[in-house]
């Protein structure tokens, strides 16, 4: 009788941590980049509990996902290094039956998209945007003058003009992969090549500037570019369209500008995916078809100022962002936009060992 009672508690646990476990789900997602609401909102719609952790770089998510055992359920990573870890077999394919509101992405996008996961099965796209320069309109005017090349990578990547836009502040993203390609695109280098000796001459690049960076990181960035703190970042649109309105927000008289550079930009895509060993699948693409909800995307895209790909948001975006091409570029724009691409393991050492470089500046 003893023997059964105990194995009668044990079940009872067992049921109630399932239970409990069912109605929690861990969220790994980039820093300042969802609604004040959204989470509130899902665990009111739901029931269910969000665990919400954030990053800034693609490195510390990759190291979390390699090893495995993340413990989390919905993790955002760029498309380029989801598509080496889709080869790798971390994330689990998605059910498609769950998740209705795929009937809101557009096609196009979508489909751009499926470049990194042929046939969106593992992801679904978060958000999107571009990787350009942030600036702070009266400061680079009054060191540069009225004809700064605020249009060009050559703001910062002119060794001339770096030198004198140290004055107030230049900052990079700590992304050797967009910031590598960036410089060798300036220089009239395929921003997709795979070749190391590419990448030796945009180090070579980075490294005659870098006296002039302040630092490389890779959210920092948002306040000082708002408080006046730097004058120039390079940086992800909706970080500086963040930045932009903390300022208006202070009423300090700080005018911030974003711009895609005329030689290009890089063009990314920020995926939502379920770890193959997510402790909790179900409430992970419960999430998933929440985010994809018309209005829970727009609420979004109108807080992070962000694009997204969800089409049936549109009418719901605040027009002020839909129709700023910062934010959604113009037709000319995209053709000159690229996309990243994976790389081997060889020239994986490579950059890191450029970016080591880059970082002490030795």
């Amino acid at each position: 009788m003893k023997l059964k009672i105990v194995a009668a508690v044990v079940a009872a646990v067992a049921a109630q941590a399932a239970s409990a476990q069912d109605n929690v789900l861990n969220v790994y997602n980039w820093s300042d980049y969802i609604a004040e609401d959204t989470l509130e909102k899902f665990t009111a719609a739901t029931g269910i509990t969000v665990n919400y952790d954030v990053y800034d770089s693609n490195e510390v998510l990759e190291a979390k996902m390699l090893a495995g055992n993340s413990g989390y359920d919905v993790v955002v990573p760029t498309s380029s290094f989801m598509q080496r870890q889709i080869a790798a077999g971390v994330y689990q394919p998605l059910n498609r039956d769950l998740l209705p509101n795929l009937a809101n992405m557009d096609p196009a996008l979508m489909a751009s998209a499926a470049t990194y996961d042929p046939g969106n099965e593992h992801s679904v796209i978060y958000m999107w945007g571009t990787t350009g320069i942030g600036y702070n309109t009266a400061k680079v005017e009054e060191i540069l003058g009225a004809d700064a090349p605020t249009n060009s990578w050559a703001l910062v990547f002119d060794p001339a003009n770096a030198e004198k836009l140290a004055e107030c502040g230049i900052t990079m993203l700590d992304a050797p992969v967009e910031m590598l390609p960036a410089a060798m695109n300036y220089l009239g280098l395929d921003p997709q090549s795979t070749d190391a000796a590419d990448f030796e001459k945009g180090a070579e690049l980075l490294m005659q500037i870098r006296p002039y960076i302040r630092y490389f990181h890779s959210s920092q960035y948002i306040n000082d570019l708002a408080n006046g703190e730097v004058c120039v970042s390079i940086g992800w649109s909706g970080d500086i369209f963040i930045a932009q309105a903390r300022a208006a927000e202070a009423e300090n008289g700080i005018d911030i500008a974003y711009v895609i550079p005329d030689e290009g930009a890089l063009q990314w895509f920020d995926m939502l995916t379920i770890p193959v060993d997510a402790p909790n699948p179900a409430a992970a693409h419960a999430f998933i078809n929440f985010i994809m909800d018309a209005q829970i995307t727009a609420d979004i895209t109108n807080y992070v100022w962000y694009a997204n790909a969800n089409a049936a948001s549109l009418p719901l975006v605040d027009e002020e962002i839909t129709s700023d091409p910062g934010i959604f570029p113009t037709p000319a724009a995209k053709e000159r936009l690229w996309n990243s691409v994976p790389y081997d393991s060889r020239l994986d050492r490579t950059i890191t060992r450029l970016w080591t470089t880059i970082l002490t500046g030795q």
